[in-house]
């Protein structure tokens, strides 16, 4: 039967009476699925709520039914369903129903696992496009029953890849397979990943570690099965090998020593995720740590993207590694003759009134200088919380300082300058 023949027969049995049962039976599988999606969603909601743990979206997605697993209990019910009416009506609405919740479980499992790998990559959304069209056309073949006519082509045309014959049927099924396994391998990677980031028990630098070690794993691994799947031979792989060798050792030395570098940071611990560190002259909180580079943002809201290499060969200050508590420093001028011992016990205790400023180590008041208008004091103070700014905190401590001196009637001197001279002319007359 040619694809116009089938399409033509699929029509006429939509237009009978028995089609619109079909329609209400499939209408009854999609509103059950749809039901047991947002219960179920909403059970894990109550879940997560519980325990403070977020929700996976594969499967049920943000709603409930926009996940996985709404196409493909659907499609369970319609298949049932269909099996149940083979013996009574033509299950002419099924043979569109099937093919289309069909193509909507491989669109749903390809794009949420490629969003859940690759959650802010640009090219991911064009793959998303290239697959969904690439099914969808698929679908169509296949109702309207040209998929076998287009398949008969496809193997008809070949070529020869290192004199042996290809055809285009067999390329596509095998690119088909790869992308298969790929997406099966992201999705296992994913999902082994989101586990190991949730162990709260074990150090957040060796669990980033263990995930992008993981993933790496993994994504190998799939690769050679996807290329397997694709008829490549792996003993191809030899001659590949020492080409890239030869690459890495020209051109990607760069790339592998920062690759390298992120494994070495992350197994000797030497900077944290939380980290305030100041490398090349530039200073903030380490966000995180990739294979390839560390992110560093500033307290102004800057983000500085440094390659991992530069954090193992240059010289790197680590303000909380050994200890999270930091020394910050204000100075202050008060005039000649003040009792700097009777002020200084006022001093100590307007700084400790600061919520942030730790009393162990204590603040302290220093006599640094004679300085030209008046005695200089540093004033020194400890918190253990960097991460939350330095200029805060150094403001509150200034403040608490003036009110101080405020209140025990200290002066601030102004800048004095003494001028020596003598007047000529008619004015000194």
């Amino acid at each position: 039967m040619s694809g116009a023949d089938s399409l033509a027969e699929l029509w006429q049995a939509l237009l009978q009476p028995a089609a619109l049962v079909e329609l209400a039976v499939l209408l009854a599988c999609l509103g059950l699925a749809w039901v047991a999606c947002r219960q179920w969603a909403a059970h894990l909601a109550r879940q997560a709520t519980e325990s403070d743990t977020p929700l996976g979206s594969i499967w049920l997605g943000r709603r409930g039914f926009d996940g996985l697993m709404f196409p493909l209990l659907a499609l369970a019910l319609a298949l049932l369903a269909r099996a149940l009416m083979q013996g009574h009506h033509n299950a002419a609405v099924f043979r569109l129903a099937v093919p289309v919740l069909t193509s909507l479980a491989l669109i749903r499992v390809a794009v949420r696992v490629l969003k859940a790998a690759f959650p802010s990559s640009q090219l991911v959304r064009a793959t998303e496009r290239t697959l969904s069209w690439g099914v969808w056309l698929a679908t169509v073949l296949w109702i309207t029953g040209l998929l076998p006519v287009v398949l008969t082509e496809m193997e008809a045309i070949s070529w020869k890849i290192g004199g042996s014959p290809v055809t285009l049927r067999a390329l596509v099924e095998g690119s088909i397979s790869a992308v298969t396994v790929l997406i099966a391998a992201l999705w296992l990677s994913a999902t082994l990943e989101a586990r190991l980031m949730r162990a709260e028990s074990v150090n957040i630098s060796v669990r980033k570690m263990a995930a992008n070690v993981t993933r790496g794993g993994l994504l190998l691994v799939g690769l050679l099965m996807a290329m397997s799947a694709a008829g490549i031979p792996l003993g191809a792989l030899g001659v590949l090998g020492g080409a890239m060798g030869v690459g890495i050792g020209l051109g990607l030395q760069k790339l592998a020593a920062n690759y390298v570098s992120g494994f070495v940071i992350l197994a000797e611990r030497s900077l944290r995720i939380g980290d305030v560190v100041k490398v090349d002259g530039f200073e903030g909180r380490i966000t995180d740590i990739t294979s390839r580079y560390t992110l560093i943002r500033a307290q102004n809201g800057r983000e500085s993207v440094v390659p991992n290499e530069m954090l193992i060969t240059q010289r790197v200050e680590n303000c909380t590694f050994a200890d999270p508590r930091v020394a910050l420093t204000s100075s202050v001028q008060v005039a000649y003759g003040t009792d700097v011992p009777a002020l200084t016990p006022h001093l100590v205790a307007a700084m400790l009134a600061v919520p942030r400023v730790l009393p162990d180590p204590a603040p302290a008041v220093q006599l640094t200088a004679f300085a030209a208008d008046g005695l200089e004091l540093t004033l020194v103070f400890w918190i253990g919380d960097l991460a939350n700014g330095q200029g805060n905190v150094r403001s509150d401590v200034n403040l608490a300082l003036l009110r101080a001196l405020t209140e025990q009637g200290i002066e601030i001197p102004y800048p004095q300058r003494v001028i020596h001279g003598s007047l000529t002319g008619p004015a000194a007359r």
